[in-house]
């Protein structure tokens, strides 16, 4: 049975920083759902009822198009190995771009991973654990640098050319404000 919390326990913390994947979800007032898988080492608690991840840049912005409109957000957490597991938090969410001026205090958490392009700053109001006995195990093998190699190779001025091209709107036309808030 689901278990509802008011905050992040140290267990539910030690839990989260063990997980190598997790998953955001977001919507705005209309238009599609957004689920994204996130890896790499791009989360951070900050506190019982706080946590951040930078976001680099992909394929689309929809969390960002999303949380600008409609700040609701949650991210799940789902045990892989060991003990079964599923981790909600909900709560609402804030884009901090690097021209804001929270961004250098919280970018300053995470490390330099290219293509870093948006900071999510969550504050969860419900924390839920459920069982996850339905949910498959899996080894974990390693990380995929793929990409971090792409990021790379485009270089910073290929990347901020690459948000102009393909990271303005969400896939509904909604507008991220990533190159205004980022140049």
């Amino acid at each position: 049975m689901a278990k509802q919390h008011p905050e992040i326990s140290d267990a539910l913390s030690d839990f989260i920083n063990n997980q190598k994947l997790f998953f955001v979800g977001t919507a705005a007032a209309d238009g599609r759902v957004n689920v994204s898988p996130k890896g790499m080492d791009s989360l951070r608690i900050l506190g019982r009822n706080r946590v951040a991840w930078l976001n680099v840049t992909g394929s689309g912005n929809e969390t960002s198009a999303h949380v600008q409109e409609n700040p609701r957000m949650t991210l799940m957490f789902a045990a892989f190995e060991g003990d079964p597991m599923i981790l909600r938090l909900y709560g609402q969410a804030r884009v901090v771009h690097q021209n804001d001026p929270e961004w250098d205090e919280l970018y300053k958490l995470f490390p330099t991973i290219p293509g870093a392009r948006q900071i999510f700053d969550l504050d969860v109001d419900l924390v839920q654990t459920s069982c996850g006995m339905g949910v498959p195990c899996f080894d974990y093998v390693g990380d995929r640098e793929l990409l971090n190699d792409w990021a790379v190779s485009k270089g910073e001025s290929g990347i901020r050319e690459y948000w102009k091209e393909k990271n303005q709107v969400s896939i509904d036309g909604k507008p991220t404000h990533i190159v205004e808030r980022n140049t």
